[in-house]
């Protein structure tokens, strides 16, 4: 099966130069380019691996370029690794660290931008190959002893019809929809599942398992200015009823408008720099519900054209029946036919089943129920957000569901039945709930940020990713400036930062989470005070209730003196003295004022190191 006509012409300039079933090999094989997988390229590179990335698109960054959209969704006060990096990029190009032109974002770029931010990473790399317009065509695996397997090579294809087989120690599944976990023979989930299957009850899924979100061909257009008719030709099966209510002005029936918006509002919704605007309108507009994971490659582009077909309607109608014809398809960011992006906007694929899966008690529960939080390597804030609102009354209202911010669990990428493979992207162990957040860009881009750390750091000490320690995966994160717990109050700024970051990995110190609407928050508030019932448990859910010298039923909050204590005799050394607490710059010494829970910190991190006790997947701490 070919490419469609754009990825040939495209593929042309793009591709790698390859012959008939040539051969590469890598330490680390990153298959697909969108977000998830660029990041974990990248990461996986500046790690020192070796490491092949193939794209599908002549484009790096997947929903952020080639999908066109450039309208982040959350994590803007959480200013984690490749993300922040990221962000400081696209603020150097725009001169202005103000990029909130558009109100679903505070974070709005031009796709073409976002490409040449990633792809300027990846140049910058030699060990770092990326083979563009090729896709993923078949998988091969060995047995590893009992029933276990490993991923021994896979067979890709170009926009040209030439193929290549590729192999590496460690491959990441980065694809948009899965594919390489499910040809590697993981076993997975797809949609909507029912409250007994999944344990999450309240959220109306009864039913109507299997279901998926809705994708979306995005457009991105551009205003012309007054006077200019960019109007396009009329689409076939042109019916303007199609998209009535999507906005104020064309609506016969008012009950149907989802909010009071009129037509320029919801142009603005996703403006980004350069008079552009992203075409992304769930409410009557070019969102469209198709299933196609488990389909055939043809039945997919079949499938995408018609979503494609879709987002041209709409376009025309915004041309036409809102009187907005100066506004038309951009000519400076896609080199298509049309002028539409390389590829759509999924916002859901197969769904690993891995070592451990992540679910909404893990972040409404997170220290009662779970333990998960000890082991983060991504964190979000986004609410759950599911598009299915072309169907009302037939699908459950999943719109915004508010819950805390939370950080991703690292088993969430791994599998349990092929050791050389990590996932990452829209196809990590989660509930259908929590993918409607864990899906959002940067999300997916610190968790492909971690895989790739994890792919690399599997290849350098020659072990299955599982035998690379969580803390050992987390410590590296760190000095690459990613958050491992998402602190609003401690930005990375902050000259303890990495102490209250890695004692909120040990739950010793609990933090706060809230549920604010488009930014939910956690808070550790590091110039409170912290009482003695709660040190005292967090001391000994880390090291055992008989180890820890701490009154528990004392009233107020702990004291100097007495958490020196505390922490002298967990240590057996004399560290309580003014002399510790000077060097580590905790402030005057006054051994009968409450300690804040920022001293705290430091003073376990500084004097116990309690991150340094290993745990395993799950969270547990792991017995010495």
């Amino acid at each position: 099966m070919r490419f469609p006509l754009f990825l040939f012409a495209i593929g042309l300039l793009y591709v790698a130069p390859a012959t008939a079933q040539s051969a590469y090999s890598a330490d680390v094989l990153v298959v697909g380019g969108g977000t998830g997988g660029t990041a974990a390229a990248i990461q996986s590179a500046r790690g020192g691996a070796k490491t092949i990335l193939v794209c599908e698109t002549p484009w790096l960054g997947g929903m952020l370029s080639a999908a066109g959209v450039g309208c982040t969704d959350g994590n803007h006060l959480l200013q984690s690794g490749l993300w922040q990096e990221f962000r400081e990029k696209a603020y150097a190009h725009y001169g202005t660290r103000n990029l909130a032109t558009g109100w679903v974002s505070n974070f709005n770029i031009e796709p073409h931008v976002a490409d040449s931010i990633f792809k300027s990473m990846a140049v910058a790399l030699p060990n770092l190959k990326v083979h563009y317009g090729s896709r993923l065509l078949a998988v091969s695996t060995k047995k590893t002893g009992g029933k276990g397997r490993m991923i021994s090579g896979i067979k890709i294809e170009d926009a040209m019809g030439r193929a290549a087989v590729m192999n590496a120690r460690v491959y990441v599944d980065a694809t948009e929809l899965g594919d390489l976990l499910a040809m590697a023979g993981c076993r997975y989930d797809v949609g909507l599942e029912p409250e007994d299957k999944s344990g999450e009850k309240g959220y109306g899924v009864v039913g109507s398992d299997g279901v998926i979100q809705d994708l979306t061909y995005a457009a991105v257009l551009k205003d012309f200015g007054t006077g200019a008719d960019k109007t396009i030709p009329r689409p076939a099966n042109y019916d303007p009823k199609e998209f009535d209510c999507s906005c104020n002005e064309k609506c016969a029936d008012k009950s149907k408008l989802y909010s009071n918006v009129d037509a320029q509002k919801m142009l603005d919704y996703g403006r980004m720099p350069n008079k552009k605007y992203m075409i992304n309108w769930p409410s009557n507009g070019n969102d469209y519900y198709t299933n196609i994971i488990n389909r055939p490659y043809a039945e997919r582009l079949k499938a995408m054209d018609s979503a494609k077909q879709k987002t041209l309607r709409f376009v025309y109608y915004i041309q036409t029946e809102l009187g907005l014809k100066h506004y038309g398809l951009a000519d400076d960011e896609y080199n298509t036919p049309d002028k539409l992006p390389y590829m759509p906007y999924h916002r859901e694929g197969r769904r690993l089943k891995g070592l451990v899966r992540f679910t909404t008690a893990d972040v409404l529960r997170r220290y009662e129920t779970s333990k998960l939080y000890r082991t983060g390597i991504a964190v979000g804030d986004y609410p759950i957000d599911h598009h299915h609102r072309m169907y009302p009354g037939q699908m459950p209202d999943l719109h915004f569901v508010p819950i805390p911010s939370y950080a991703l669990p690292a088993g969430a990428m791994l599998p349990k039945e092929v050791s050389n493979l990590v996932v990452c992207d829209k196809s990590i162990s989660v509930s259908n709930i929590m993918n409607g957040t864990t899906r959002l860009q940067p999300v997916v881009l610190l968790t492909g940020q971690a895989a790739g750390m994890l792919a690399a750091m599997a290849t350098s000490v020659g072990k299955a990713p599982s035998s690379v320690g969580v803390r050992t995966l987390q410590t590296a994160l760190l000095q690459q400036k990613a958050w491992l717990a998402p602190l609003v109050d401690v930005p990375g700024t902050d000259k303890h930062w990495e102490s209250i970051q890695k004692v909120s990995a040990t739950g010793i110190l609990r933090t706060k989470g809230v549920a604010q609407g488009w930014a939910n928050k956690t808070y550790f508030m590091p110039d409170s005070t912290v009482g003695y019932a709660e040190l005292a448990s967090g001391l000994t859910n880390v090291y055992g209730i008989k180890n820890v010298q701490l009154d528990s039923s004392k009233a107020g909050a702990v004291t100097v003196a007495d958490a020196g204590a505390a922490v002298q005799a967990l240590s057996g050394k004399n560290l309580a003295s003014e002399a510790l607490w000077q060097s580590l710059n905790l402030g005057a010494w006054q051994p009968a004022n409450a300690i804040t829970r920022r001293q705290m910190a430091v003073l376990l991190d500084k004097a116990l190191n309690p991150f340094a006790r290993p745990v395993d997947w799950k969270g547990n701490y792991e017995q010495k």
